[in-house]
């Protein structure tokens, strides 16, 4: 089994998440008392959001590259950036490691083609949904077709995200608010649902939809663990 490198705590209720599934998945295909060898890198988050809120990416990125380098360092054999947001800088943190980064999107935008699916509306930060770095890989590297809400649907999924989510608040009331919003993008022909921030699967799940829903999260840490067994 390889080691991965986890940069997380972006923020750390996802990355618990991340832990659990990753451990879980390891027993479950190779039994008895097997776990994940894993390495764990855990930002202070306000620093990460300081940096995203001012639009200074380069010092996040800094970060990141750091961060990264000290998990290589420690014998990380593959790299999992534990945040969709954050792979803005996928290309800068792969271009310092001579180890493979596993990336969200391309795990996400493989399970949406299998399924058949092209027209997902994506639920993220406003970074992701706005910036081209993640919708972009969508659409050229699978022919999907993201959507993404309007403007005032974008300010209130981001804000759930950062106000409630990320502080480990989980509200009915958010959860119908979110709700709206896949029932507007069905009505436009979104034909499935990206949990495009690693925390919406903390306030979503499948059986509160009837769109097809495709958890980063999950799909992430399984491509992990597919490369860990590899």
């Amino acid at each position: 089994m390889k080691t991965l490198g986890l940069l997380g705590g972006m923020s750390w209720e996802s990355t618990v998440t991340y832990y659990q599934l990753l451990n879980r998945m390891t027993r479950e295909r190779l039994g008895g008392l097997h776990s994940a060898r894993l390495l764990l890198w855990s930002f202070d988050f306000a620093e990460i959001e300081a940096h995203q809120a001012s639009g200074d990416w380069a010092a996040a990125t800094a970060m990141m590259v750091d961060a990264a380098k000290r998990l290589e360092d420690g014998g990380a054999e593959g790299l999992v950036i534990c945040t969709n947001t954050m792979h803005k800088m996928a290309d800068d943190v792969q271009a310092a490691l001579s180890i493979p980064l596993i990336h969200i999107a391309e795990a996400t935008g493989a399970a949406l083609s299998e399924a058949g699916c092209k027209r997902p509306l994506l639920l993220a930060t406003r970074y992701t949904m706005e910036q081209a770095f993640y919708r972009g890989r969508l659409e050229t590297h699978f022919d999907l077709q993201p959507m993404v809400p309007d403007q005032a649907g974008r300010d209130l999924v981001h804000t759930i995200i950062y106000e409630e989510l990320c502080r480990g608040i989980v509200s009915d009331a958010s959860r119908q608010a979110y709700l709206g919003v896949v029932a507007e993008a069905e009505q436009q022909g979104a034909d499935s649902v990206i949990f495009g921030c690693t925390e919406v699967g903390l306030l979503l799940s499948q059986h509160h939809l009837n769109l097809r829903a495709f958890d980063t999260t999950v799909l992430h840490a399984q491509a992990a663990l597919d490369f860990a067994l590899s």
